[in-house]
This record gives structure tokens, C-alpha cells and sequence, in this order.
């Protein structure tokens, strides 16, 4: 399809310039971890996963513009950066309850955002709509694993939460995701930035 020759022409280009690939894979892997791309396992980098989540932010609404753009072929250093923070400020919960479900289990998830695993059930089946704070939460929780991903299996992402760290002065990282914690407080921030050195985060441009 022209389409799929076009991106991959992107895609390439990307892939050769460090900062952008590093943008695309994060891009991959945060869009199979807020559920858009379905139970599927991971995908590999390329041309074809691009496309498909791509497509997936189109459908949500999430950087629809610059999606769209990457995928009609066009380049620019720009676009990758502007879909990876639109993905970060964009909540979906509806996908997100069924992924994060699937990665960390109902109860250890109704822990870190502060809700029943009643309330949980009701939210995933659409009986009641998510709360805004607790939709933050949730959207925090699968950028986090996002980026353990490349490091961790299930079970090791599910242990890396109560595990205690040194960089966060001996406490687990479930431990400064407490009562009404919001993502953008001290300790949400500091657990977010020692999954993303992960992933070589801080040193992407």
C-alpha cells in the first residue's frame, strides 16, 4: 500500500537519527501499554507496528494531526516529539483498565490509583465513568510500565513496584503512590524518572 511505502520511507529516516527512533520505539511501546493496539504481544519496530499505532492515536483522537502526517509520509523532526507528549497528557481509560489489568492484576492496580477493585469492574465494564484524578493515575501508571517493558515480564513489573529502590531512599516505588497522590507530586515525578532511566530516557533529545 502506498501509505505503508510512504511511512516506511519515515520510518527509516527515523530509525537512522538516534533522538527520533528512540521517539518512535517509546511511542510503540506506550501505545501497546494503554491498551490501544489490543492483547497482542509486542511488536517489533517497524514500518508496519508504526503504522498500526499510528492508526490506533487516530481512532482515539490522540495527536490525530501529527499521526495523520506521519502516516500520509510526511517528515519532520517535529512530529515524533509532538505525538509522544500528546500520548502523555492524553488519558484513555476505557483501553487502559484492560492493559494495566492484564499487566498488574486488579488488586495491586486498585492500590496504586486509589480505587476498589468494585470500583475497578464497574469502570472497565463502562457501569460508571472514571474519575478525572483517578483516569490520571491510571494513564501515569501505563506510562510507567511502558517503559519497564523493555526490562521486565509481567512478574517482574508487577515486583518492581513494591520493591524498595535507593534512588527513591530506600522505598518501594508503590510507597510514593499513595492516598491522593496526583502524577505531577514530588514522589509520582521521581518514580516516573527512575522507570524512564530504564529506557535512557534522559539522555533523549
Amino acid at each position: 500500500m502506498a501509505f505503508i511505502q510512504s511511512l516506511s520511507d519515515e520510518v527509516e529516516s527515523a530509525l537512522r537519527d538516534p533522538g527520533r527512533a528512540w521517539l518512535a520505539t517509546r511511542i510503540l511501546t506506550r501505545v501497546e501499554a494503554m491498551g490501544l493496539l489490543g492483547p497482542v504481544g509486542p511488536r517489533p519496530i517497524g514500518p508496519p507496528a508504526l503504522a498500526e499505532a499510528l492508526e490506533a492515536l487516530v481512532s482515539a483522537g490522540v495527536a490525530r494531526r501529527e499521526a495523520q502526517a506521519v502516516l500520509a509520509g510526511r517528515s519532520g523532526e517535529s512530529l515524533w516529539p509532538a505525538i509522544d507528549d500528546a500520548i502523555a497528557e492524553s488519558a484513555v481509560p476505557d483501553s487502559e483498565w484492560v492493559s494495566m489489568g492484564a499487566v498488574l492484576g486488579d488488586e495491586l492496580l486498585a492500590r496504586l490509583v486509589g480505587a476498589s477493585a468494585t470500583s475497578i469492574g464497574r469502570y472497565r465494564r463502562g457501569d460508571r465513568r472514571t474519575p478525572d484524578e483517578v483516569a490520571s493515575r491510571l494513564h501515569f501508571l501505563a506510562l510507567v510500565v511502558a517503559d519497564l517493558a523493555g526490562s521486565y515480564n509481567d512478574r517482574g513489573v508487577r515486583r518492581w513496584f513494591d520493591r524498595p529502590r535507593p534512588q527513591l531512599d530506600g522505598q518501594a516505588p508503590a510507597a510514593l503512590l499513595h492516598a491522593a497522590w496526583d502524577p505531577d507530586d514530588p514522589g509520582p515525578r521521581r518514580v516516573a524518572a527512575l522507570a524512564s532511566a530504564l529506557v535512557g530516557a534522559g539522555g533523549a533529545t
